[in-house]
């Protein structure tokens, strides 16, 4: 690191801090720029805006960095994948020498983000300013170095992107056909069945008291209601109960139901694996329907009902109950048909669980170069 230069953010990065548009110029029919006013609508990598403004203020470019700055999701980021108006929520943030060092740029920033974090105002909804962004201490390798070390981790980056989006085309081509087979053809002949005749309900639970040498599996609901697989941690401390989840499982989210969160654990899992009780943890009967009723829970008109069954309060505090899962309805020529369905779309949900399985491997790869490069343990050229 002896070409390495101390310096901070403003060095290397022009930092653009949002400003949101006056309401009246906001609208939801497409006049305008696309909005964007915080992480709601963020995506996996690139948002989504569901407002446009007339009047807009400040705006991000293509291979941005798009930055929360504000509330409880300060930190979390996306890519500006075209222009957009930014509202207060967010910076952008650019690399001066062009896109081609923005992932070294994106390392940078995750690398001393807990520091950023730390200096943040406010304690239950931290907010970031521009001075504390600019201000950012940071060790500044050669151009030719940040070059190289983008090139790397936007190597990692592609073949993650290749993985999700061939488990995406996946999910689409199995999703229309459960349409097609059991949505759209619909009709008063079919059987009716609920939920219940083919799941079991595992309430198996692990206390906070449990044996603290023991490593557990946690898979938990993504902090973001737009997608996401739900994350999972190795860890022994449990700081309250939590769910047993044992292979062939269908994990389905309590929480907010206008939001399909719903994920098969397909094939085995790791011992003692768990799951925050904000999931049902629903077994199949028969393994032969298990993608069958994957696709159910993922339907619209069981998302509809368990939306409409919902109690709480509006938003992210709504939670439907398992005796309403559990007894929804639907109608299917016959079980056969169901069984049928599961044969074809297995081989995909098998396809879509090595990827995950693959993904989970380079975010592992790529956390541990990202850390080693940007401190200088690997030195590239």
């Amino acid at each position: 690191m002896s070409d390495w230069e101390e310096g901070s953010l403003q060095d290397i990065a022009e930092i653009e801090m949002g400003q949101s548009p006056k309401g009246h110029t906001c609208n939801r029919e497409g006049v305008g720029t696309p909005l964007l006013n915080g992480p709601t609508e963020f995506g996996i990598k690139n948002p989504e805006a569901i407002q446009f403004t007339t009047d807009a203020k400040k705006y991000s470019v293509p291979n941005d960095i798009l930055f929360c700055v504000r509330g409880s999701t300060t930190g979390r980021m996306n890519w500006s994948d075209k222009k957009y108006a930014i509202g207060r929520g967010l910076a952008a943030i650019r690399h001066k020498k062009g896109i081609k060092y923005k992932y070294f740029l994106r390392a940078v920033i995750e690398y001393n983000l807990p520091v950023l974090l730390n200096s943040a105002t406010g304690s239950t909804f931290p907010n970031v300013s521009k001075s504390q962004l600019e201000g950012l201490k940071i060790n500044i390798p050669p151009l030719s170095e940040q070059e190289s070390i983008s090139s790397i981790l936007s190597s990692l980056d592609q073949k993650l992107n290749l993985l999700y989006n061939q488990n995406i085309t996946l999910e689409l081509i199995a999703g229309n056909l459960f349409r097609h087979w059991f949505v759209d053809p619909s009709d008063d002949s079919w059987e009716t069945h609920r939920i219940k005749e083919y799941v079991i309900h595992l309430k198996n639970s692990v206390s906070p008291s449990s044996n603290p040498d023991v490593l557990f599996s946690h898979y938990s609901i993504p902090a973001y209601d737009n997608g996401g697989e739900p994350n999972l941690e190795l860890g022994s401390e449990i700081r309250s109960s939590k769910y047993q989840v044992t292979s062939n499982t269908i994990l389905v989210s309590k929480l907010n139901p206008r939001f399909p969160r719903v994920w098969p654990i397909y094939g085995s899992v790791e011992p003692n694996s768990i799951c925050s009780t904000e999931f049902q943890v629903f077994k199949p009967k028969n393994l032969d329907v298990f993608p069958f009723l994957y696709y159910l829970f993922k339907s619209d008109a069981v998302t509809s009902e368990l939306e409409m069954a919902a109690s709480g309060t509006s938003g992210s505090h709504q939670r439907v109950r398992p005796s309403v899962m559990l007894n929804v309805e639907f109608s299917i020529p016959n079980k056969n048909k169901a069984i049928e369905f599961s044969g074809i779309i297995r081989p995909s949900l098998e396809k879509i669980n090595q990827n995950k399985t693959q993904m989970q491997t380079l975010e592992k790869l790529r956390n541990t170069l990202l850390s080693k490069l940007i401190s200088g343990d690997i030195k590239v050229t």
